[in-house]
Protein backbone atom coordinates (compact mmCIF):
# COMPACT_ATOMS: atom_id res chain seq x y z
CA UNK A 1 0.00 0.00 0.00
CA UNK A 2 3.24 2.39 -0.41
CA UNK A 3 1.07 4.61 -3.44
CA UNK A 4 -1.95 4.54 -1.69
CA UNK A 5 -0.23 5.35 1.20
CA UNK A 6 1.34 8.35 -0.04
CA UNK A 7 -1.46 9.23 -2.32
CA UNK A 8 -4.51 9.17 0.70
CA UNK A 9 -2.94 8.06 3.84
CA UNK A 10 -6.11 8.76 5.37
CA UNK A 11 -7.90 6.03 3.16
CA UNK A 12 -4.64 3.69 3.95
CA UNK A 13 -5.73 4.14 7.73
CA UNK A 14 -8.81 3.20 7.69
CA UNK A 15 -8.51 0.60 5.47
CA UNK A 16 -5.52 -0.82 8.01
CA UNK A 17 -8.04 -0.31 10.92
CA UNK A 18 -10.40 -2.17 9.40
CA UNK A 19 -7.96 -4.66 8.33
CA UNK A 20 -7.00 -5.08 12.64
CA UNK A 21 -10.29 -5.03 13.07
CA UNK A 22 -11.03 -8.06 11.32
CA UNK A 23 -7.66 -10.29 12.47
CA UNK A 24 -8.85 -9.12 16.26
CA UNK A 25 -12.25 -10.18 16.19
CA UNK A 26 -14.53 -13.54 15.58
CA UNK A 27 -16.34 -12.90 11.84
CA UNK A 28 -19.42 -14.90 12.75
CA UNK A 29 -22.18 -12.57 10.19
CA UNK A 30 -23.06 -16.20 8.25
CA UNK A 31 -22.98 -14.00 4.98
CA UNK A 32 -19.55 -12.49 5.74
CA UNK A 33 -16.03 -14.74 4.50
CA UNK A 34 -12.62 -14.34 4.08
CA UNK A 35 -11.54 -14.19 0.43
CA UNK A 36 -8.11 -15.77 -0.35
CA UNK A 37 -4.58 -13.59 -1.23
CA UNK A 38 -5.49 -15.31 -5.03
CA UNK A 39 -8.94 -14.08 -5.23
CA UNK A 40 -8.22 -10.85 -4.00
CA UNK A 41 -4.60 -10.34 -5.89
CA UNK A 42 -7.71 -10.54 -9.31
CA UNK A 43 -9.58 -8.20 -7.56
CA UNK A 44 -6.28 -5.44 -7.77
CA UNK A 45 -5.99 -5.82 -11.02
CA UNK A 46 -5.28 -3.81 -14.40
CA UNK A 47 -8.68 -5.44 -15.49
CA UNK A 48 -10.88 -2.94 -13.37
CA UNK A 49 -9.65 -0.36 -16.30
CA UNK A 50 -11.54 -1.81 -19.11
CA UNK A 51 -14.66 -1.77 -20.59
CA UNK A 52 -16.51 -4.71 -21.80
CA UNK A 53 -20.21 -3.97 -22.22
CA UNK A 54 -22.08 -7.36 -23.67
CA UNK A 55 -20.82 -10.90 -24.21
CA UNK A 56 -17.89 -12.57 -25.14
CA UNK A 57 -17.05 -12.07 -28.75
CA UNK A 58 -20.29 -10.07 -28.74
CA UNK A 59 -19.12 -6.76 -27.05
CA UNK A 60 -19.53 -3.02 -28.23
CA UNK A 61 -15.87 -1.98 -27.51
CA UNK A 62 -12.76 -3.01 -28.90
CA UNK A 63 -9.55 -4.13 -27.05
CA UNK A 64 -11.79 -7.23 -25.06
CA UNK A 65 -10.00 -10.21 -26.85
CA UNK A 66 -8.47 -10.81 -23.19
CA UNK A 67 -11.54 -10.14 -21.24
CA UNK A 68 -13.60 -12.77 -23.58
CA UNK A 69 -10.81 -15.67 -22.37
CA UNK A 70 -11.42 -14.55 -19.04
CA UNK A 71 -15.37 -14.39 -19.35
CA UNK A 72 -15.05 -18.00 -21.06
CA UNK A 73 -12.78 -19.65 -18.47
CA UNK A 74 -15.33 -18.14 -15.75
CA UNK A 75 -18.46 -20.04 -17.26
CA UNK A 76 -16.57 -22.70 -18.06
CA UNK A 77 -15.16 -23.43 -14.79
CA UNK A 78 -19.24 -22.71 -13.43
CA UNK A 79 -20.92 -24.73 -15.56
CA UNK A 80 -17.80 -27.90 -14.79
CA UNK A 81 -18.82 -27.44 -11.03
CA UNK A 82 -22.35 -26.91 -11.17
CA UNK A 83 -23.46 -29.05 -13.64
CA UNK A 84 -25.48 -26.55 -15.98
CA UNK A 85 -25.66 -26.04 -19.61
CA UNK A 86 -26.17 -21.54 -18.97
CA UNK A 87 -24.37 -19.42 -16.78
CA UNK A 88 -24.42 -15.84 -16.22
CA UNK A 89 -21.19 -14.33 -14.10
CA UNK A 90 -21.61 -10.95 -14.95
CA UNK A 91 -24.49 -9.83 -11.95
CA UNK A 92 -23.30 -6.89 -9.52
CA UNK A 93 -24.39 -8.83 -6.47
CA UNK A 94 -27.28 -10.74 -5.40
CA UNK A 95 -30.40 -8.61 -5.80
CA UNK A 96 -29.31 -7.47 -8.84
CA UNK A 97 -29.23 -11.33 -10.34
CA UNK A 98 -32.53 -12.03 -8.87
CA UNK A 99 -33.95 -9.02 -10.46
CA UNK A 100 -32.51 -10.33 -13.71
CA UNK A 101 -34.34 -13.35 -13.37
CA UNK A 102 -37.30 -11.28 -12.82
CA UNK A 103 -36.95 -9.28 -15.53
CA UNK A 104 -36.56 -11.73 -17.98
CA UNK A 105 -39.15 -14.13 -17.14
CA UNK A 106 -41.75 -11.97 -15.61
CA UNK A 107 -44.04 -9.44 -16.45
CA UNK A 108 -45.23 -6.35 -14.06
CA UNK A 109 -47.98 -7.60 -11.47
CA UNK A 110 -47.29 -11.06 -12.14
CA UNK A 111 -47.64 -13.57 -9.08
CA UNK A 112 -44.80 -14.51 -6.93
CA UNK A 113 -44.58 -16.40 -4.02
CA UNK A 114 -41.03 -16.64 -1.94
CA UNK A 115 -40.43 -17.18 2.26
CA UNK A 116 -41.06 -13.93 4.36
CA UNK A 117 -38.17 -12.04 5.81
CA UNK A 118 -39.10 -13.05 9.34
CA UNK A 119 -38.83 -16.55 8.55
CA UNK A 120 -35.56 -17.04 7.02
CA UNK A 121 -36.36 -15.17 3.33
CA UNK A 122 -34.86 -12.42 1.62
CA UNK A 123 -35.95 -9.08 0.65
CA UNK A 124 -35.75 -9.51 -3.02
CA UNK A 125 -38.23 -12.70 -2.60
CA UNK A 126 -41.09 -10.52 -2.44
CA UNK A 127 -41.35 -8.59 0.78
CA UNK A 128 -44.24 -6.24 0.41
CA UNK A 129 -44.35 -2.56 0.36
CA UNK A 130 -40.67 -1.82 0.98
CA UNK A 131 -38.72 -3.72 -2.10
CA UNK A 132 -38.81 -3.42 -6.00
CA UNK A 133 -39.91 -7.34 -5.85
CA UNK A 134 -43.06 -6.32 -3.80
CA UNK A 135 -43.93 -3.20 -5.31
CA UNK A 136 -43.54 -4.33 -9.17
CA UNK A 137 -44.79 -8.01 -8.69
CA UNK A 138 -47.93 -9.66 -6.66
CA UNK A 139 -46.41 -11.18 -4.03
CA UNK A 140 -47.70 -13.83 -1.49
CA UNK A 141 -45.37 -14.83 0.97
CA UNK A 142 -45.07 -18.22 2.75
CA UNK A 143 -43.96 -18.63 6.36
CA UNK A 144 -43.10 -21.20 8.50
CA UNK A 145 -44.99 -22.94 11.28
CA UNK A 146 -44.68 -22.66 15.10
CA UNK A 147 -41.94 -25.58 15.25
CA UNK A 148 -39.56 -23.04 12.79
CA UNK A 149 -39.92 -25.35 10.17
CA UNK A 150 -41.48 -24.74 6.51
CA UNK A 151 -44.33 -26.88 6.44
CA UNK A 152 -44.58 -28.17 2.94
CA UNK A 153 -48.19 -29.31 2.98
CA UNK A 154 -49.31 -26.01 3.93
CA UNK A 155 -46.76 -24.35 0.86
CA UNK A 156 -48.75 -26.79 -1.26
CA UNK A 157 -51.91 -25.66 -0.19
CA UNK A 158 -51.07 -21.93 -0.67
CA UNK A 159 -49.79 -22.64 -3.84
CA UNK A 160 -52.68 -24.07 -5.54
CA UNK A 161 -54.74 -21.67 -4.05
CA UNK A 162 -52.99 -19.01 -5.45
CA UNK A 163 -51.23 -20.49 -8.31
CA UNK A 164 -47.85 -18.18 -8.49
CA UNK A 165 -46.48 -17.84 -11.85
CA UNK A 166 -42.81 -17.76 -10.14
CA UNK A 167 -41.80 -19.24 -6.40
CA UNK A 168 -38.58 -18.78 -4.88
CA UNK A 169 -36.79 -21.27 -2.62
CA UNK A 170 -33.94 -19.42 -0.92
CA UNK A 171 -33.39 -18.29 2.23
CA UNK A 172 -30.92 -16.02 4.40
CA UNK A 173 -30.95 -17.60 7.84
CA UNK A 174 -33.62 -20.35 7.73
CA UNK A 175 -31.32 -22.92 9.43
CA UNK A 176 -32.59 -26.19 8.07
CA UNK A 177 -32.37 -27.95 4.78
CA UNK A 178 -34.59 -27.15 2.21
CA UNK A 179 -36.39 -30.06 0.05
CA UNK A 180 -36.12 -28.93 -3.78
CA UNK A 181 -37.67 -32.39 -4.52
CA UNK A 182 -40.95 -30.84 -2.83
CA UNK A 183 -40.72 -27.31 -3.84
CA UNK A 184 -40.39 -28.65 -7.08
CA UNK A 185 -43.40 -31.42 -6.86
CA UNK A 186 -45.67 -28.53 -5.79
CA UNK A 187 -44.35 -25.87 -8.40
CA UNK A 188 -45.60 -28.05 -10.75
CA UNK A 189 -48.73 -28.75 -9.82
CA UNK A 190 -49.26 -25.07 -11.05
CA UNK A 191 -46.89 -25.11 -13.92
CA UNK A 192 -45.11 -22.48 -12.18
CA UNK A 193 -40.91 -21.42 -12.31
CA UNK A 194 -38.88 -22.42 -9.47
CA UNK A 195 -36.14 -20.38 -8.94
CA UNK A 196 -33.96 -21.37 -6.31
CA UNK A 197 -31.53 -18.85 -4.68
CA UNK A 198 -28.39 -20.64 -2.46
CA UNK A 199 -26.37 -17.57 -2.10
CA UNK A 200 -26.07 -18.58 1.53
CA UNK A 201 -25.56 -22.65 0.88
CA UNK A 202 -24.19 -22.67 -2.38
CA UNK A 203 -20.61 -23.88 -0.34
CA UNK A 204 -22.37 -26.67 1.55
CA UNK A 205 -23.85 -27.70 -1.75
CA UNK A 206 -20.33 -28.46 -3.70
CA UNK A 207 -19.43 -30.02 -0.19
CA UNK A 208 -22.38 -32.38 -0.61
CA UNK A 209 -23.67 -31.76 3.08
CA UNK A 210 -26.69 -29.36 1.26
CA UNK A 211 -28.89 -30.45 -1.09
CA UNK A 212 -28.15 -29.79 -4.87
CA UNK A 213 -31.17 -27.86 -6.46
CA UNK A 214 -29.95 -27.89 -10.15
CA UNK A 215 -32.28 -31.43 -11.19
CA UNK A 216 -35.16 -29.55 -9.73
CA UNK A 217 -35.46 -26.17 -10.09
CA UNK A 218 -35.18 -23.86 -13.77
CA UNK A 219 -32.91 -21.02 -12.74
CA UNK A 220 -30.30 -20.51 -9.43
CA UNK A 221 -28.73 -18.02 -8.70
CA UNK A 222 -26.13 -17.36 -5.85
CA UNK A 223 -23.87 -14.78 -4.37
CA UNK A 224 -20.12 -15.91 -4.85
CA UNK A 225 -18.60 -14.26 -1.64
CA UNK A 226 -20.36 -16.04 1.34
CA UNK A 227 -19.71 -19.85 1.41
CA UNK A 228 -17.91 -19.76 -2.14
CA UNK A 229 -15.68 -17.52 -0.38
CA UNK A 230 -15.08 -15.25 -3.62
CA UNK A 231 -15.30 -12.07 -4.19
CA UNK A 232 -18.82 -9.82 -4.31
CA UNK A 233 -20.55 -10.87 -6.97
CA UNK A 234 -23.37 -13.02 -8.21
CA UNK A 235 -24.21 -15.82 -10.67
CA UNK A 236 -27.54 -17.00 -12.73
CA UNK A 237 -27.60 -20.60 -13.84
CA UNK A 238 -30.20 -21.99 -16.00
CA UNK A 239 -30.72 -25.57 -15.47
CA UNK A 240 -31.36 -28.73 -18.38
CA UNK A 241 -35.10 -28.59 -16.63
CA UNK A 242 -34.73 -24.94 -17.35
CA UNK A 243 -33.89 -25.12 -20.70
CA UNK A 244 -36.17 -27.90 -22.00
CA UNK A 245 -39.30 -25.28 -20.59
CA UNK A 246 -38.27 -22.40 -21.97
CA UNK A 247 -34.57 -23.20 -24.70
CA UNK A 248 -34.76 -19.08 -25.06
CA UNK A 249 -34.06 -18.88 -21.22
CA UNK A 250 -30.64 -18.21 -21.11
CA UNK A 251 -31.36 -15.58 -23.75
CA UNK A 252 -33.49 -14.01 -21.95
CA UNK A 253 -31.58 -13.66 -18.62
CA UNK A 254 -28.48 -12.29 -20.83
CA UNK A 255 -30.91 -9.57 -22.53
CA UNK A 256 -32.16 -9.01 -18.71
CA UNK A 257 -28.45 -8.16 -17.56
CA UNK A 258 -28.13 -5.90 -20.62
CA UNK A 259 -29.25 -3.91 -22.04
CA UNK A 260 -31.73 -3.93 -19.56
CA UNK A 261 -30.10 -3.86 -16.16
CA UNK A 262 -26.50 -2.90 -16.08
CA UNK A 263 -24.05 -1.93 -18.59
CA UNK A 264 -20.44 -3.17 -18.41
CA UNK A 265 -19.05 -5.93 -16.38
CA UNK A 266 -16.69 -5.67 -13.38
CA UNK A 267 -14.24 -7.50 -15.39
CA UNK A 268 -11.63 -7.70 -12.23
CA UNK A 269 -14.50 -9.69 -10.29
CA UNK A 270 -15.08 -12.12 -12.97
CA UNK A 271 -11.26 -12.65 -12.59
CA UNK A 272 -11.35 -13.15 -9.29
CA UNK A 273 -14.75 -15.57 -9.56
CA UNK A 274 -12.80 -17.74 -11.75
CA UNK A 275 -10.19 -18.11 -8.82
CA UNK A 276 -12.52 -18.93 -6.34
CA UNK A 277 -14.18 -21.43 -8.40
CA UNK A 278 -11.12 -23.16 -8.87
CA UNK A 279 -10.39 -22.60 -5.15
CA UNK A 280 -13.83 -24.64 -4.75
CA UNK A 281 -13.06 -27.34 -6.75
CA UNK A 282 -10.81 -28.88 -4.57
CA UNK A 283 -11.02 -31.24 -2.14
CA UNK A 284 -9.85 -29.08 0.77
CA UNK A 285 -12.72 -26.30 0.35
CA UNK A 286 -14.99 -29.78 0.39
CA UNK A 287 -13.79 -30.57 3.89
CA UNK A 288 -13.51 -26.83 4.46
CA UNK A 289 -17.52 -26.54 4.11
CA UNK A 290 -18.12 -30.08 5.79
CA UNK A 291 -16.41 -28.22 8.57
CA UNK A 292 -18.83 -25.43 8.78
CA UNK A 293 -21.38 -27.53 8.92
CA UNK A 294 -20.11 -29.75 11.85
CA UNK A 295 -18.83 -26.36 13.84
CA UNK A 296 -22.35 -25.08 13.44
CA UNK A 297 -23.89 -27.94 15.19
CA UNK A 298 -21.63 -27.86 18.10
CA UNK A 299 -22.56 -24.21 19.05
CA UNK A 300 -26.23 -24.76 18.56
CA UNK A 301 -26.40 -27.55 20.57
CA UNK A 302 -23.67 -25.58 23.37
CA UNK A 303 -26.11 -22.52 23.36
CA UNK A 304 -29.34 -24.95 23.95
CA UNK A 305 -27.68 -26.58 26.70
CA UNK A 306 -27.18 -22.99 28.19
CA UNK A 307 -30.90 -22.11 27.85
CA UNK A 308 -30.72 -20.57 24.62
CA UNK A 309 -33.78 -20.74 22.20
CA UNK A 310 -32.78 -21.57 18.32
CA UNK A 311 -35.43 -21.02 15.72
CA UNK A 312 -36.26 -24.59 14.58
CA UNK A 313 -34.25 -25.99 17.51
CA UNK A 314 -30.83 -26.06 15.48
CA UNK A 315 -29.21 -26.16 12.53
CA UNK A 316 -28.34 -28.55 9.70
CA UNK A 317 -25.93 -25.44 7.87
CA UNK A 318 -23.91 -22.65 8.51
CA UNK A 319 -26.58 -20.17 10.25
CA UNK A 320 -28.46 -20.29 13.85
CA UNK A 321 -31.12 -17.60 15.23
CA UNK A 322 -31.40 -17.23 18.51
CA UNK A 323 -34.55 -15.74 19.96
CA UNK A 324 -33.67 -13.84 23.15
CA UNK A 325 -37.39 -12.95 24.13
CA UNK A 326 -36.94 -15.28 26.99
CA UNK A 327 -33.97 -13.19 28.07
CA UNK A 328 -35.83 -10.12 27.63
CA UNK A 329 -33.19 -9.09 25.71
CA UNK A 330 -33.69 -6.69 22.14
CA UNK A 331 -31.41 -8.34 19.42
CA UNK A 332 -29.87 -4.93 19.14
CA UNK A 333 -28.74 -4.65 22.58
CA UNK A 334 -27.24 -8.12 22.62
CA UNK A 335 -25.52 -7.77 19.08
CA UNK A 336 -23.80 -4.13 20.30
CA UNK A 337 -22.54 -6.43 23.30
CA UNK A 338 -21.15 -9.19 21.79
CA UNK A 339 -19.34 -6.67 19.17
CA UNK A 340 -17.71 -5.08 21.92
CA UNK A 341 -16.98 -8.48 23.71
CA UNK A 342 -15.15 -9.36 20.11
CA UNK A 343 -17.70 -11.46 18.51
CA UNK A 344 -19.51 -9.43 15.45
CA UNK A 345 -23.30 -10.92 14.45
CA UNK A 346 -26.15 -9.50 13.74
CA UNK A 347 -29.61 -8.41 15.13
CA UNK A 348 -32.53 -10.32 13.50
CA UNK A 349 -35.93 -11.02 13.13
CA UNK A 350 -37.37 -13.80 14.75
CA UNK A 351 -40.62 -15.89 13.58
CA UNK A 352 -43.88 -14.33 14.74
CA UNK A 353 -41.48 -11.81 16.15
CA UNK A 354 -43.69 -8.91 17.92
CA UNK A 355 -41.08 -6.31 17.40
CA UNK A 356 -40.00 -4.20 14.24
CA UNK A 357 -37.14 -4.77 11.95
CA UNK A 358 -35.18 -2.67 13.37
CA UNK A 359 -35.96 -3.56 17.02
CA UNK A 360 -36.32 -7.46 16.55
CA UNK A 361 -36.09 -10.06 18.74
CA UNK A 362 -33.22 -11.97 17.84
CA UNK A 363 -29.54 -12.06 16.66
CA UNK A 364 -28.26 -14.26 13.65
CA UNK A 365 -24.69 -15.99 13.46
CA UNK A 366 -22.54 -18.67 11.31
CA UNK A 367 -19.65 -20.08 11.17
CA UNK A 368 -18.01 -19.81 7.64
CA UNK A 369 -15.59 -17.14 8.81
CA UNK A 370 -14.02 -18.54 11.98
CA UNK A 371 -14.30 -22.48 9.91
CA UNK A 372 -12.00 -20.27 7.40
CA UNK A 373 -9.34 -19.14 10.22
CA UNK A 374 -9.28 -22.93 11.35
CA UNK A 375 -11.63 -23.28 14.25
CA UNK A 376 -13.09 -26.52 15.17
CA UNK A 377 -15.21 -28.06 17.75
CA UNK A 378 -13.35 -27.20 20.52
CA UNK A 379 -13.20 -23.45 19.78
CA UNK A 380 -17.10 -23.49 18.99
CA UNK A 381 -17.97 -24.98 23.01
CA UNK A 382 -15.75 -22.06 23.81
CA UNK A 383 -17.47 -19.87 21.61
CA UNK A 384 -20.62 -20.91 22.96
CA UNK A 385 -19.58 -20.15 26.23
CA UNK A 386 -18.61 -16.67 25.82
CA UNK A 387 -21.60 -15.54 24.06
CA UNK A 388 -23.55 -16.87 26.96
CA UNK A 389 -21.19 -14.84 29.60
CA UNK A 390 -21.70 -11.29 27.42
CA UNK A 391 -25.70 -12.06 27.48
CA UNK A 392 -26.36 -13.09 31.60
CA UNK A 393 -23.65 -9.79 31.82
CA UNK A 394 -26.69 -7.82 30.02
CA UNK A 395 -28.98 -9.25 31.72
CA UNK A 396 -27.62 -8.58 35.37
CA UNK A 397 -26.48 -4.91 34.05
CA UNK A 398 -29.99 -4.27 32.60
CA UNK A 399 -32.28 -5.62 35.77
CA UNK A 400 -29.51 -3.25 38.29
CA UNK A 401 -30.25 -0.61 35.75
CA UNK A 402 -33.91 -1.38 35.89
CA UNK A 403 -34.47 -0.97 32.01
CA UNK A 404 -37.05 -2.28 30.29
CA UNK A 405 -36.60 -4.05 26.70
CA UNK A 406 -38.74 -0.84 25.40
CA UNK A 407 -36.58 1.79 26.27
CA UNK A 408 -33.57 -0.53 25.07
CA UNK A 409 -35.01 1.04 21.45
CA UNK A 410 -33.02 4.17 22.45
CA UNK A 411 -29.12 4.42 21.45
CA UNK A 412 -28.48 6.09 24.51
CA UNK A 413 -29.91 3.68 26.58
CA UNK A 414 -28.24 0.98 24.90
CA UNK A 415 -24.54 2.62 25.09
CA UNK A 416 -25.50 3.01 28.89
CA UNK A 417 -26.28 -0.59 29.32
CA UNK A 418 -23.19 -1.87 27.37
CA UNK A 419 -20.61 0.69 29.32
CA UNK A 420 -22.43 -0.42 32.32
CA UNK A 421 -21.71 -3.90 31.62
CA UNK A 422 -18.41 -4.58 33.49
CA UNK A 423 -17.46 -8.09 32.00
CA UNK A 424 -17.15 -7.35 28.23
CA UNK A 425 -13.61 -6.22 28.18
CA UNK A 426 -12.48 -9.22 29.54
CA UNK A 427 -14.02 -11.58 27.27
CA UNK A 428 -12.68 -9.49 24.43
CA UNK A 429 -8.83 -9.87 25.74
CA UNK A 430 -9.62 -13.54 25.62
CA UNK A 431 -11.24 -13.75 22.35
CA UNK A 432 -8.40 -11.34 20.47
CA UNK A 433 -6.15 -14.23 22.02
CA UNK A 434 -8.51 -16.92 20.21
CA UNK A 435 -7.94 -14.98 16.96
CA UNK A 436 -4.00 -14.87 17.42
CA UNK A 437 -4.12 -18.52 17.32
CA UNK A 438 -5.95 -18.74 14.15
CA UNK A 439 -4.83 -16.12 12.22
CA UNK A 440 -6.68 -15.06 9.55
CA UNK A 441 -2.77 -15.42 7.13
CA UNK A 442 -3.01 -18.97 7.21
CA UNK A 443 -5.92 -18.67 5.08
CA UNK A 444 -3.51 -17.98 2.45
Amino acid sequence: MKNLKKIDPEIAELIKAEEKRQKETLMLIPSENYASFAVMEALGTVLTNKYSEGYANARYYQGNKIIDQIEMLCIKRAKKLFGVPFVNVQPYSGSPANTAVYFALLEPKDKIMGLSLASGGHLTHGVPKVTFSGKYFTSVQYEVDKNGLINYDSLEKLVLKEKPKLIIAGTTHYPRKLDFKRFAEIADKVDALLMADVSHVIGLIIAGVYPNPIPYAHVVTTTTHKTLRGPRGAIIMVTAKGLKRDPLMGEKINKAIIPGLQGGPHNHVTAALAVALKEASKQSFVLYNRQIVKNAQVLATELIKKDYELMSNGTDTHVMVIDLRKQQILGNTAAEALEEAGMVLNKNKVPFDPNPPFYPSGIRLGTPGITSRGMKEKEMKQLARWIDETLRSVQETKNRLRITIDLERKRSVREKIIKSTESLKNINRKVVELCRKFPVKKLY
